[in-house]
C-alpha cells in the first residue's frame, strides 16, 4: 500500500526543518529573494512599545533565557486550559437584526454618543431591542457621506461581526502569544515597523512585525490562522538579507507564531526560502520557522431572538440550529467559482490573519457526523461534524457545504421517520415495480442509495478488466468454457460493516462506520444478448466462481466504496443512520422533540433538494436494465476468434448495522482529545492535533420565552506570567506517533443470505466496557429480490470470423 502524499510531504519537511509545534509544525521559509543590500542602504526601526506592557499590562525586569520560540526537532506543547482561549463575539448573537427604515435610523442617531447610549441601555436591560438600536446607530454612522454604502444585510456580517471577530480574536491571540512564548522583559518590542532604504533614500521595503527582539534581532509575526501574506513576504526577503552599520538582519530569525496549522502553500514557500537562507548564511540553524501552538479560539455570543439559525438537525418545525458548521457551510459557495470569490473576500477582510481558514478551508465532500448529544426536549441537539481541510484553500477552496450539511441532516430525519419495513432499495431487472418505497424515493437519502447501487455495478464491471488487477487474476483463475472465462450469475449488495461507537458524556461518538460488499449467487429471468455460458458450468464450477469473486473483486470494490469521493454521500447518510438509531433509543427512554418524527413515515420536510428536485427512481432503473441487457463495458480475451465480453453488477441494503463497542480504555488511548474537541466545535471551528481534520458543530436554537438572550458563557480568564520575571520550566516535548490499531473484540457477524432479510439488523453494542444493546431486533424488509448483480458473457464474432 502506497504512503499517502501528505505523509510523504511531512516526512520530507521533517527531514530538513525543525519542529516547534504542538501539532508538529515545521521551520520553513519564504520565496526567492534578492542579494544582501548594497553598501549605502540603511534601515529604520520604529516601535509600538514593549510587548509585556502592551499586551499584559505590566513590565518584567528581565527577559527569560527561554523566551521566544524554542528550537530543535521536537513538538512544543502544554495541555490544559491554555490550549483554548475565548474572545467576545457578541454581535454574532444579533446577526438577524432586521434592516432599519429611514425612520428607524433617524430615531437612533448616528454619533458615537448615540451608540454609547444604546450600548449602555443594553447593558442595563439585556433586551435585544436595545442592542438592535445600538446596531442601527452604528449603521447610521457608517453610511454618513457614503454615496454607495453596503446594504445592511451585507454590512452586518462583513463590517459589524467581521470587524469585531478580527479585533477581539486578534487581540486575545496576541496576548496569548506574548504570554505562552514569554516575549517579555526589556528585549521584546511589539508592533515594530522596519523600513529599508537604498543609497538614494528610496524606500525599498516596509514591514510591520508583531514582535522584535532588539538584542538578537529576531522578528515575529502572530498569525492565529497560520497563513502567509504574499505582500509581507516580499518585504521579508529583503529585510532578512539587510545589513548596515546599525542593524544586521542577516543574523536575525523570522518566526511565525501560528494558532492553527498552516496550509500547504505556506509551508511550501517557507521551506523553500528557509533552505535558500541557510545556504546563503552557511548555517545549520533555521533562519525562518513556524512556532505552532494550536489552540481553540472560542467566540462567545448570546442566543437571542435575533441570532441566526439554520434549518438543519432540529425536529421542531420552523426552528433551526446555530453553530460554526452552519454558517461556514451555508457561506461556502454552491460551485467552485462562487467558492473562489468568497475566499477572496475572506482574505481581503483577513488582513490580520486572525479569522481562520474561511469557508473555503473545509473539504465539504468529506463532511460526516462525528457526534450527537443527548436529545433533550425543548433544548435541541448538540452535534459535531468532521471534515478534512483543503490543502490550499486560496487556490482550490472547498464548496458545496450547504448541500452536504443538509444531506446529512435530511438523512437523519429520513431514517427516523421511516418505519423499518420501508428502508430498502431494489435494483432488479425483473422487478420494475419494486425499486423502493414511494416516500423513500422522494428523498435524497433514497436517491443516494439507489445511485450508489448503480455506481457499484459499474465498478464491478471496471474491476473485471482482464488487463489489470484484480480482473487479470480473476479471469485467469475463473472456470473456462471453450477456453473463455465463465462464472455463475449473482448479485452484490452493500451492507454496513462493523462500526465502532462510544456512548459517553450523554452522547454517542461515531468513530468509524465502514461499509462492506456482500456477494451471493442469483438467477434472473430478464433475457440478455449473447450466450449465457454459465449454463455449461457444473454446480461445483459455479460455486468456485463465486468464491473467486469474493476473493478478487469484492475487496477491490469494497475499498472504493469506503474511500473514494464518489461514494462519500453514501458514507455520509450511513453515519446519519447510526445517529438516528441512537436517537430512537433515547426517545424510547424519555420523550424528546424527535418523537413526532419517529416512525411517522412523513418525509415532506425533507424532500429531494436543489438540482435533484426532479430526480426519478425509474431513470436509474432504466439505466440499470439497459446496462443489464446491452452492456456498459467490453473486454477482449486473447483467443483466436477474437470474441468480446461484457460484464455487469448491483445492490444496497442498510437493514443491518453491526457494531463493536469501544471500551473506555481504548477510547482514552486513541481518542482522548475527541470529547473536548467535539464540545469546542459546537461553539468554534476546531482541529484535532496532528491531523488535517476540522471539527465543526452546532446545537438547537432555544430562545428564552421572554425574548431576552440566554446567558452568555463566562470566558475562563487567561493567566498571566508570574510577577517574578522568572521563566516557567521548559515544557516537556510530547512524543508523537501513530496510535495503535484497535484490537478486534467480539465475533464477526455471519454473512446473511443475499435474498433474505436479516432478522437481527440491530445497531450495536455501545457505551461502557459492558456492552449495552443499542437497538435490538430492528426488523427490516431487506432487499428481498435484491439489486441485481449479474455477470454474463456476450459473444460477438468480429467481421470476417
Amino acid at each position: 500500500m502506497s504512503t499517502p502524499i501528505r505523509i510523504r510531504l511531512r516526512r520530507r519537511l521533517g527531514s530538513c526543518l525543525a519542529v516547534v509545534a504542538s501539532a508538529g509544525m515545521m521551520l520553513v521559509g519564504l520565496p526567492a529573494s534578492p542579494a544582501v543590500a548594497a553598501p549605502g542602504d540603511y534601515a529604520k526601526v520604529t516601535s509600538g512599545g514593549r510587548c509585556d506592557k502592551m499586551h499584559l499590562g505590566r513590565t518584567f525586569p528581565r527577559t527569560p533565557a527561554n523566551s521566544g520560540a524554542p528550537t530543535g526537532q521536537h513538538h512544543w506543547t502544554r495541555s490544559g486550559p491554555d490550549e483554548e482561549y475565548y474572545f467576545n463575539l457578541e454581535f454574532k448573537g444579533f446577526e438577524n437584526v432586521p434592516a432599519p427604515t429611514r425612520a428607524d435610523l433617524n430615531g437612533v442617531g448616528n454619533t458615537d454618543a448615540d451608540i454609547r447610549k444604546w450600548d449602555n441601555a443594553y447593558r442595563a436591560s439585556k433586551s435585544p431591542e436595545d442592542m438592535k438600536r445600538a446596531i442601527w446607530a452604528r449603521y447610521a454612522r457608517y453610511i454618513q457621506g457614503k454615496p454607495s454604502p453596503k446594504p445592511f444585510a451585507k454590512w452586518v456580517p462583513q463590517n459589524l461581526i467581521g470587524a469585531q471577530h478580527s479585533r477581539a480574536k486578534g487581540g486575545v491571540f496576541e496576548r496569548k502569544t506574548v504570554q505562552d512564548y514569554r516575549l517579555i522583559g526589556p528585549d521584546w518590542l511589539c508592533e515594530v515597523t522596519v523600513e529599508i532604504f537604498d543609497k538614494d533614500g528610496n524606500k525599498i521595503a516596509s514591514r510591520r512585525y508583531d514582535s522584535y527582539n532588539q538584542r538578537t534581532g529576531d522578528l515575529g509575526e502572530f498569525k492565529a490562522d497560520g497563513k502567509r501574506k504574499p505582500g509581507q513576504f516580499k518585504n521579508d526577503k529583503i529585510i532578512l538579507r539587510h545589513k548596515d552599520a546599525k542593524y544586521d538582519f542577516t543574523k536575525s530569525r523570522f518566526t511565525m507564531y501560528a494558532g492553527e496549522k498552516p496550509n500547504g502553500a505556506t509551508t511550501r514557500e517557507y521551506k523553500s526560502e528557509n533552505a535558500k537562507l541557510r545556504g546563503e548564511r552557511g548555517t545549520g540553524n533555521n533562519p525562518i520557522r513556524i512556532a505552532e501552538r494550536r489552540a481553540t479560539a472560542k467566540g462567545v455570543w448570546p442566543q437571542t431572538k435575533y441570532t441566526k439559525s439554520y434549518p438543519v438537525f432540529n425536529p421542531r418545525p420552523n426552528t433551526g440550529t446555530q453553530g460554526p458548521i452552519n454558517s461556514i457551510a451555508y457561506e461556502s459557495g454552491k460551485n467552485p467559482a462562487q467558492a473562489k470569490q468568497i475566499q477572496q473576500q475572506h482574505n481581503q477582510a483577513n488582513t490580520r490573519g486572525v479569522l481562520g481558514r474561511g469557508p473555503g478551508g473545509v473539504d465539504f465532500s468529506t463532511l460526516e457526523l462525528q457526534y450527537v448529544g443527548n436529545p433533550v426536549k425543548g433544548k435541541g441537539l448538540d452535534y459535531s461534524m468532521k471534515a478534512d481541510f483543503m490543502p490550499d484553500e486560496d487556490t482550490e477552496p472547498g464548496w458545496g457545504g450547504q448541500a452536504k450539511l443538509e444531506l446529512a441532516s435530511d438523512a437523519l430525519f429520513t431514517w427516523l421517520a421511516l418505519t423499518p419495513d420501508r428502508m430498502w432499495v431494489n435494483l432488479n431487472p425483473d422487478q420494475p415495480d419494486t425499486i423502493m418505497d414511494k416516500n423513500f424515493g422522494e428523498t435524497d437519502t433514497g436517491r443516494v442509495l439507489l445511485e450508489a447501487d448503480m455506481e457499484m455495478k459499474r465498478d464491478f464491471s471496471r474491476a473485471m478488466n482482464p488487463e489489470v488487477s484484480p480482473g487479470k487474476e480473476f479471469m485467469n483463475a475463473a472456470p473456462k468454457v471453450d477456453g473463455v472465462p465463465c462464472w455463475g450469475s449473482g448479485r452484490n449488495w452493500i451492507v454496513p460493516d462493523r462500526a465502532k461507537v462510544r456512548e459517553q458524556n450523554g452522547g454517542i461518538y461515531i468513530l468509524d462506520a465502514p461499509l462492506k460488499v456482500n456477494h451471493a449467487a442469483m438467477d434472473f429471468d430478464t433475457p440478455v444478448q449473447g450466450e449465457d455460458c454459465s449454463k455449461k458450468l457444473t454446480k461445483e464450477e459455479k460455486e468456485y466462481s463465486h468464491q473467486l469473486i469474493d476473493r478478487y473483486l469484492v475487496p477491490h470494490v469494497q475499498k472504493q466504496i469506503n474511500t473514494e469521493k464518489k461514494y462519500a454521500d453514501l458514507r455520509r447518510v450511513y453515519k446519519s443512520r447510526v445517529a438516528a438509531e441512537w436517537i430512537r433509543l433515547q426517545d424510547a427512554k424519555k420523550a424528546t422533540d424527535f418523537r413526532p418524527v419517529i416512525n411517522s413515515n412523513n418525509l415532506k420536510r425533507w424532500p429531494l433538494r436543489g438540482e435533484n428536485a426532479d430526480w426519478d427512481k425509474l431513470t436509474v432503473w432504466k439505466e440499470m436494465r439497459k446496462s443489464f441487457t446491452e452492456g456498459d463495458f467490453t473486454y477482449e480475451w486473447p483467443l483466436a476468434d477474437g470474441r468480446i465480453y461484457t460484464f455487469f453488477v448491483g445492490g444496497v441494503d442498510f437493514a443491518k448495522a453491526p457494531k463493536r463497542n469501544v471500551s473506555g480504555v481504548e477510547f482514552q488511548l486513541q481518542h482522548r482529545e475527541l470529547p473536548r474537541t467535539t464540545k469546542d466545535s459546537v461553539r468554534a471551528e476546531t482541529s484535532a492535533r496532528d491531523s488535517d481534520t476540522a471539527f465543526l458543530g452546532g446545537n438547537g436554537a432555544a430562545n428564552t420565552s421572554d425574548g431576552k438572550p440566554d446567558p452568555t458563557p463566562t470566558p475562563t480568564p487567561t493567566p498571566t506570567p508570574t510577577g517574578s520575571g522568572k521563566p516557567d520550566p521548559t515544557p516537556t516535548p510530547t512524543p508523537t506517533g501513530p496510535d495503535p490499531d484497535p484490537t478486534p473484540t467480539g465475533t464477526v457477524p455471519s454473512k446473511p443470505d443475499g435474498n433474505t432479510p436479516d432478522p437481527d439488523g440491530d445497531l450495536a453494542d455501545t457505551g461502557s466496557d459492558t456492552p449495552v444493546g443499542l437497538i435490538s431486533a430492528l426488523a427490516a424488509a431487506a432487499v428481498a429480490a435484491g439489486a441485481a448483480l449479474v455477470w454474463w458473457r456476450r459473444r460477438s464474432a468480429r467481421a470476417g470470423s
